[in-house]
């Protein structure tokens, strides 16, 4: 039975300083705290090696965070490039500390930062062992593919709850969820990781909350662990779902609905933990490599429109000062403010030209694997990392990983080759800044970090 050596830290991180709250495109300036969000350290050691994984209920990882948290623990030499993941719970209900934040305040992020060190330094402190064990559950209840074909041929991104136009979902689904856990000479789960494909966008408003993957970690760690023990929900490969039935009418954005999902999620998981196994062999491989990808192609004809658009609305004000809260209903109904705002960013990002470094870094234990992947790839991508890559293993995808690859760039969809020039928003510069081949060069990525 493999024995694995941890520790675990952790640190709550709800803002002192005003802020707006991340994932749209607005100001939505914090007014109440619904639950607490946290930075969460688990470092993994056998022999010499180590490897940390940090995870922040945060919207993403940015490439200036991932610097910052790197140059804070730059105390503790063991640990570089290779063998850290910083990943983030993709929560739309926690502070905005990216550039583009419509009220971005550098002081922000300084916030996190001395928290991310404490919860590491804890880790690193922190001497336990134990016995691991994996498994796999299903729980398809809470999960949809967000773009659908519409009975125009094109493709609409959350077309709307009972639309009569939606043909059918364009893509698939992932609702394996692996498991991998840790127990303690007493039998006790002391460390459980859960990765789960799914949106963390289920309340919108301005409260304080890291979704439903609050309620799940909560939910185990009350009553299933031990105590003292940490729960850790890896969000996989997810750009193009979310939890969004469009068959209903059901109120499907409130704080209700994060209980829901995150409950649900819970129960799927606690009656699989009867069933997990004891991990297979005893490899401990640290597993890195480097992607380089270009900027977003975009032809002269899109440029035009795009100028020609931002000329056309010229008097129609920004989401900011129009007080509206802009979603991807906005676009897929055509309305100006919305139109306006994306031909614009279309604008900039071709000006930038942005090139782009993503450092991929993952950890096998036996027969489980956990492997990042930046921004917000589609489902596919992970599907092809778990599937084909790493076939025979228990293999966890962990999206919003290690920093976005520019300093100027706070995130991005990576949609699949086949994904685009259909229509949706996900494959369009504003939310999408990197070249075409970006999801196949990181599964190669991936082939090279595996030895295949």
């Amino acid at each position: 039975m493999k024995t694995v050596s941890y520790g675990l830290g952790r640190r709550i991180i709800n803002p002192t300083l005003p802020v707006s709250l991340a994932g749209y495109f607005n100001v939505r300036r914090l007014t109440e705290v619904f639950d607490d969000i946290e930075v969460r350290a688990i470092v993994f050691r056998e022999g010499g090696k180590q490897f940390l994984l940090v995870q922040f209920d945060l919207i993403t990882v940015t490439e200036v965070m991932y610097r910052k948290v790197m140059e804070a623990i730059a105390d503790l030499p063991q640990f570089n490039e290779e063998n850290v993941l910083i990943t983030a719970v993709h929560t739309h209900t926690a502070q905005d500390y990216r550039p583009s934040c419509p009220i971005y305040d550098p002081a922000v992020l300084e916030e996190i930062i001395p928290h991310a060190k404490a919860a590491i330094h804890d880790a690193v402190a922190d001497q336990r062992s134990g016995t691991a064990w994996c498994g796999m559950t299903f729980d398809d209840r809470f999960i949809f593919n967000r773009r659908y074909w519409m009975k125009n041929g094109k493709v609409v991104t959350n077309p709307g709850k009972l639309n009569p136009e939606i043909d059918r979902p364009e893509g698939l689904t992932d609702a394996e969820i692996p498991l991998f856990a840790i127990k303690n000479d007493k039998g006790e789960i002391d460390l459980l990781l859960a990765g789960i494909v799914n949106h963390t966008d289920t309340i919108g408003g301005t409260e304080l909350s890291a979704d439903w993957v609050g309620f799940l970690h909560r939910s185990l760690e009350e009553h299933e662990l031990a105590p003292g023990g940490m729960m850790c929900p890896l969000v996989g490969a997810s750009g193009n779902i979310n939890h969004f039935d469009v068959s209903t009418d059901m109120n499907q954005a409130q704080y209700a609905e994060a209980r829901r999902l995150g409950l649900g999620y819970a129960e799927t998981i606690r009656a699989a933990l009867k069933d997990l196994r004891p991990v297979e062999g005893e490899t401990f491989r640290i597993m890195s490599a480097i992607v380089e990808a270009g900027p977003a192609e975009v032809k002269q004809e899109e440029i035009d429109d795009a100028r020609a658009t931002v000329e056309k609305y010229k008097d129609v004000p920004s989401p900011a000062e129009a007080g509206i809260t802009l979603t991807s209903e906005h676009l897929a109904n055509g309305e100006p403010i919305a139109l306006k705002y994306f031909a614009q960013s279309v604008l900039d990002t071709v000006a930038a030209n942005h090139q782009y470094r993503f450092r991929l870094s993952g950890l096998q234990i036996g027969n489980v694997v956990f492997a990042s992947l930046p921004g917000e790839p589609f489902v596919e991508i992970g599907l092809e990392v778990r599937k084909q890559v790493f076939g025979d293993k228990c293999c966890f995808v962990v999206s919003h990983g290690n920093g976005t690859g520019n300093l100027q760039v706070g995130g991005g969809y990576i949609p699949n080759i086949w994904n685009y020039d259909r229509g949706g928003y996900e494959t369009e510069i504003h939310s999408n800044p990197f070249e075409r081949a970006t999801a196949a060069k990181l599964a190669d990525g991936w082939r090279k970090a595996a030895g295949k």
